[in-house]
């Protein structure tokens, strides 16, 4: 019996070792069966081609040199390859905040590697200026270093200034900063277009919450927006509205949840007077008066939210009313503090 015992046991563990592998070659990242994409002759373009010919013009006027023109090897789109002045190229209005310390700190590395090898994505701006819409700090750190042109690629999609947000690689983006630059790119695009639905935006903003975190970012940049997000994750959906109708709607849950905020913080200061001392009180205090607390996770597929959001947040606001800062016990911030969020 104990050999047989220890046969299943010795089985089991086996099989334990086993799961975790399948796991890892489920989640590999394979390659695609075909290949796509342009072939090398496609790609050839002269920069004085019909597509390309009057953005090449922009460059020269702003002083800058065209250097060669391409079709982009996955979309066929044309590019062309160019140095600019400086003082040529400006951020988009809707770009997250500069970061000396970080401008800094990369145009040391970019003098000790004696080169500025990530070139900068370029667009022309509504009123006809270069707009670079991920590269702030790269063109913070070539003035810091004196440059007098840049390396850039210059796109005629203008439209790409607005698509951008979910490749920016240069400095990763926190909470905050892609709530901020989102919000930005929504203000702009309602000025813009103010016909066009805020749905007809997904892409581009990447996720609706970050369009109400931003409006609460903008009014406090210390806004705890990790303690909240993952219930607007569960709540918010992009508004099948225009976008100056869906900012306005969004401005106002931005203001209730200030007040359920608010009345957080009277429940996080009482408990510290009670002797608690954690840095996820305010996180602990959220998930217990999340409406949705309990409920199962939305299955695959599923788009609608539990609840709307204007019903999430009075049942929230009233959670945070009863709340008996009284009841709470040490032991109770143990599991949250293993499940918290990431900063903001």
């Amino acid at each position: 019996m104990a050999a047989a015992r220890r046969k299943r046991s010795t089985a089991g563990t086996a099989a334990r070792r086993a799961a975790p592998a399948s796991g890892r070659a489920r989640g590999k990242l394979a390659p695609k069966g075909r290949a796509r994409g342009l072939d090398p002759e496609e790609v050839l373009l002269a920069p004085e081609a019909p597509e390309v010919a009057p953005l090449a013009g922009a460059v020269r006027a702003a002083g800058g040199v065209v250097v060669g023109a391409y079709r982009e090897p996955l979309s066929g789109r044309p590019l062309l390859v160019a140095m600019l002045p400086v003082t040529a190229v400006r951020p988009t209005p809707f770009q997250r905040d500069l970061s000396p310390t970080h401008a800094k700190r990369l145009a040391q590395r970019i003098e000790e590697t004696g080169a500025f090898l990530d070139p900068l994505i370029v667009v022309r701006g509504p009123d006809g200026s270069l707009w670079t819409p991920n590269g702030r700090h790269r063109l913070a750190a070539a003035r810091h270093l004196g440059l007098r042109q840049v390396t850039a690629l210059v796109s005629p999609d203008e439209g790409l200034a607005y698509r951008i947000l979910a490749l920016n690689t240069e400095k990763a983006h926190n909470l905050r900063d892609r709530s901020l630059e989102v919000i930005r790119m929504a203000r702009a695009l309602a000025a813009a277009r103010p016909r066009a639905k805020e749905s007809a935006f997904a892409a581009e903003f990447e996720s609706p919450e970050l369009l109400t975190l931003g409006i609460l970012y903008e009014r406090d940049k210390r806004f705890a927006g990790s303690a909240y997000a993952p219930f607007l994750r569960r709540v918010d959906r992009f508004l099948d509205r225009t976008l100056p109708a869906a900012l306005r709607q969004r401005e106002q849950w931005a203001a209730r949840l200030e007040a359920i905020d608010a009345r957080v913080k009277e429940i996080v200061r009482a408990l510290q007077r009670r002797g608690l001392r954690s840095p996820y009180l305010r996180t602990y205090v959220v998930a217990r008066i999340n409406p949705l607390r309990g409920r199962p996770a939305r299955r695959r597929g599923e788009t609608a939210p539990p609840m709307p959001m204007g019903e999430a947040l009075t049942r929230m606001a009233a959670a945070a009313r009863r709340f008996d800062p009284a009841a709470v016990r040490p032991g109770d911030l143990a599991l949250v503090a293993a499940l918290a969020p990431g900063g903001d």
